[in-house]
């Protein structure tokens, strides 16, 4: 049972170390062992990390030419090891690397790839014409026809098993620095001619808005009506310290940039609070907040369906409801 381990400028990504929550559960289930892939260059230090988040050996792919994320390199060396060492499952963060690369190495080695899955689970399957039973199959769960239905999928056919993860789905674990594990180190096969691309410059730019981290969130939606609106979603986030959120459809009308969207093509959240303002709750929004602790929801429509996992609804007109509600806030405090 192996893990991805992305890594970038010496930092692994908080998915990876979601997915060893969920791989630990998993190698339990099989009694196998679970295993962290970490490429880079001078990222062995990384190790000790990723044994104090469950892993019980890191395979770790150092070479000058992984300095720098790059598809071909590292599907190439990430082949390599798992045609070396054949896992039964290998599971990697649905980010823009893991999307990347796990289709290039599931078509290098011809293996399955589910993609952007939000839960896994070990089971058997019996297939409905030969009634061949396959024991302890990787069931790689996800919504299917636009979030509409929840689709299991396996794999009969072949190791490694293997799917995407989305990000946020699964719990972030504690570490436990008394686990111990072991480094397995493997050199990959690399030339110059591995690599494409030519860097001319990086230029980084911090996230303005870290929606996991967030307790409290406060999401508008289309039915906010414009960018200038949003203004009362700014104000009561502000009076509560919350993060600023929206719905895809916000997103798309330009009322606020995308770093700022919840839901199935967005981030998945779980705050102890989550206030959905003009929010209709479309199955591609709640599939990415309906783990909320407390949902509360401001809607004129009193049909919209984000009232179906609202623990408290409000039906109103959020341009009046909104201030009454700051005005509220801002006197008990």
């Amino acid at each position: 049972m192996w893990v991805y381990i992305e890594q970038v400028g010496g930092q692994v990504a908080d998915v990876s170390l979601e997915l060893l929550s969920k791989g630990r559960e998993l190698a339990d289930t099989l009694k196998v062992k679970l295993g962290g892939m970490l490429l880079g260059e001078g990222v062995e230090p990384l190790t000790k990390k990723l044994f104090s988040f469950g892993c019980d050996k890191v395979y770790v792919v150092e070479h000058p030419l992984l300095k720098r994320y790059e598809t071909i390199p590292y599907a190439k060396a990430a082949a390599e090891l798992i045609r070396k060492e054949n896992p039964q499952i290998v599971i990697y963060g649905a980010s823009a690397i893991g999307r990347d690369l796990a289709p290039r190495i599931a078509s290098t080695i011809r293996a399955g790839l589910t993609a952007d899955c939000t839960d896994l689970e070990i089971g058997d399957h019996e297939d409905p014409v030969t009634k061949e039973v396959h024991k302890d199959l990787l069931y790689q769960i996800r919504p299917a026809f636009g979030g509409n239905i929840i689709a299991t999928i396996v794999n009969t056919h072949g190791w490694p098993q293997m799917a995407t993860v989305r990000e946020g789905v699964m719990a972030m674990p504690d570490g436990n620095n008394g686990h111990q594990g072991t480094v397995v180190r493997f050199r990959p096969e690399l030339t110059i001619k591995d690599v494409f691309l030519k860097l001319l410059s990086e230029e980084r730019k911090e996230h303005t808005v870290n929606l996991k981290a967030a307790r409290i969130i406060v999401s508008g939606g289309s039915g906010v009506g414009s960018k200038a609106n949003f203004k009362h979603v700014y104000e009561l986030a502000g009076v509560l310290g919350a993060a600023v959120g929206a719905s895809r459809a916000a997103v798309d009308k330009g009322f606020i940039e995308k770093a700022h969207q919840v839901g199935q093509t967005g981030t998945t959240v779980r705050p102890a609070l989550y206030i959905a303002l003009g929010i209709s709750g479309q199955v591609q929004h709640r599939a990415g907040m309906d783990e909320s602790a407390k949902i509360i929801a401001v809607n004129k429509d009193p049909d919209a369906p984000i009232f179906s996992i609202a623990h408290y609804g409000i039906v109103g007109d959020l341009n009046e409801v909104v201030p009454m509600m700051v005005k509220a806030i801002r006197k008990r405090v």
